[in-house]
């Protein structure tokens, strides 16, 4: 419990030094909301139009005060309106997250099924041809970028058969499961595909120091059969540094796969945070990113405590 206090409690530090980042990130870039939102007509404003717009965005203020009435807003639970959207930063956000949360869980369902598997298996064919074959795959799958792997799923289906993958408005799980799984099944597989790589290569290597092992051995001795020492006794240690990886990855994916939802057309965080920097939608940008560093620092202590569950003898926070 002091080690799970002690980690929510640099929570807001680490919150407070993100958003100083993000804010004045953000600002260096280029252009500013006006010039996003008018284009080249922004130039036939006259001093005074673009004074009152500036006020409506909130940029009229230096950085500090800026930041400051940023702040202050948060503290109270409010993380601005987006001029793009209308409306709550909070309310955009929490419409899109869903879609991305549940893309995130597919794309890890499919990795670990696929990858833990694999490479138990290829670890207890150490060094023999369906070894080798597994490594060559988990290689190949590392080396192939996801937009590559996207667009030859997507001109196969539509070249090979003649459709397309399901795009258009997102369909949540709730109103109509069928067509959710079709819209997000193949941007999932994607995703799934590099991770289902660095699973198996991370199993297999795992696997091979745990199976060499005393209490592995121990366990052969008294005559325990082969899949109870590797599913029972040996996998349980060798999945550590898998829950390390699916975290980091986990985290990763809740902040949105930009490049696989542009290209499936999907609506999910990754697009927003990219066309809100292109809007210049500070409050947008700064929301989001928060979002984003706060569900990193959850899932990063999940995978602490998870690690507990998986080895007793680890101790969080004695010492």
């Amino acid at each position: 419990m002091t080690y799970l206090l002690r980690r929510l409690a640099v929570f807001p530090l680490v919150l407070i030094g993100v958003s100083i980042v993000v804010f004045v990130a953000i600002r260096m870039v280029p252009g500013d909301s006006i010039t996003a939102m008018l284009g080249t007509e922004a130039g036939l404003l006259t001093p005074p139009q673009r004074d009152a717009l500036a006020a409506y965005f909130g940029i009229d203020q230096p950085w500090f005060v800026q930041y400051g009435r940023w702040l202050l807003g948060l503290v109270q639970g409010n993380l601005g309106i987006s001029p793009t959207y209308g409306k709550p930063v909070l309310d955009v956000i929490l419409e899109r997250f869903p879609l991305t949360l549940e893309l995130a869980l597919l794309s890890m369902i499919i990795a670990l099924v696929v990858g833990v598997p694999a490479g138990v298996f290829a670890a207890t064919r150490n060094e023999k041809f369906s070894d080798l074959g597994v490594r060559i795959a988990a290689m190949i799958g590392q080396s192939t970028p996801n937009f590559v792997l996207a667009l030859l799923i997507i001109y196969t289906l539509s070249a090979g058969f003649g459709v397309l993958p399901a795009m258009g408005e997102f369909s949540p799980l709730w109103r109509d499961p069928l067509r959710n799984l079709g819209q997000l099944i193949l941007p999932a597989i994607t995703l799934g595909f590099a991770f289902a790589a660095s699973v198996t290569r991370i199993s297999r290597s795992a696997m091979l120091d745990v199976l060499s092992d005393d209490y592995v051995r121990t366990a052969r001795s008294k005559g325990a059969s082969a899949r109870t020492v590797i599913w029972r006794h040996a996998l349980p240690n060798a999945l550590i540094p898998v829950v390390t990886l699916s975290g980091i990855e986990f985290g990763y994916l809740l902040g949105g796969a930009v490049i696989v939802e542009q290209i499936y057309a999907l609506p999910g965080l990754g697009r927003l945070v990219l066309d809100a920097i292109l809007q210049r939608d500070y409050a947008l940008v700064q929301g989001c990113v928060l979002f984003i560093a706060f569900n990193f620092m959850i899932v990063n202590l999940l995978v602490d405590l998870a690690y507990v569950a998986l080895d007793p003898r680890i101790r969080l926070g004695e010492h």
